[in-house]
């Protein structure tokens, strides 16, 4: 169920960052903060469960910016 949200989230952003560049930096922001929070959260718990919990958000969150940026650097690389 996580893994299809990240998954649509990433599309969504994809998408919203290849047609209005400018105005996809704020749901990216979103996204990150909301991971990013998640991340700090999972690393609390003891062990090898909030290393485990924190390493998943963090590749998430790796996840949705190389998403953004790569519909940023796709829509600078069209010709119009």
């Amino acid at each position: 169920m996580t893994i299809a949200i990240i998954v649509a989230v990433c599309i969504v952003l994809l998408v919203l960052a290849f047609l209005l560049p400018r105005l996809s930096t704020g749901p990216q922001k979103g996204v990150d903060r909301t991971l990013g929070i998640g991340q700090r959260a999972g690393g609390r718990a003891p062990g090898p469960i909030g290393r485990l919990f924190s390493k998943s958000f963090g590749h998430s969150r790796r996840a949705t910016n190389k998403s953004a940026s790569l519909g940023r650097r796709g829509r600078g690389k069209m010709p119009l």
